[in-house]
Order: C-alpha cells, then sequence, then structure tokens
C-alpha cells in the first residue's frame, strides 16, 4: 500500500508579494501622527519660541494650526 505523497505548489511567476492595504491602513498612522503633533506643540509656546529662534519654523507652524483649525 503506497503512501499520498505532498507536493508543493507551483511557484508563482511574479517575482514579489503582491499585498493591497485598503485606505485607512495608511490613514489611521498619519491621523496618529498628527495627532500627537499637535498635542506636542501647544500654539502659545511654539509660537512664541519659534518667533524668537526662526520665523520660517513660525510661519509653518501657524500655516499647520491655520489648517487644522478649518
Amino acid at each position: 500500500m503506497s503512501a499520498p505523497t505532498y507536493t508543493r505548489p507551483p511557484r508563482s511567476t511574479r517575482g514579489g508579494v503582491d499585498i493591497r492595504l485598503p485606505w485607512w491602513a495608511l490613514a489611521l498612522p498619519v491621523l496618529a501622527f498628527v495627532a500627537l503633533l499637535l498635542l506636542i506643540l501647544n500654539p502659545a509656546d511654539a509660537d512664541a519660541h519659534a518667533a524668537a529662534e526662526q520665523p520660517a519654523i513660525s510661519h509653518l507652524l501657524e500655516r499647520l494650526e491655520q489648517l487644522t483649525a478649518r
């Protein structure tokens, strides 16, 4: 009586793995990063320090604050 033999399935013709992520798999980490960044950057403290050190960063922080307030 012969035992059944198991063979490997044939390899895929593609070279890599095809993984498709849903849209929220990228959106959630980005949203979490932005939320944490906004928690870290207290607008009152950030504006005072940035205005004293570098005006370009101050302008960027003001623009980010305007965009997130919408």
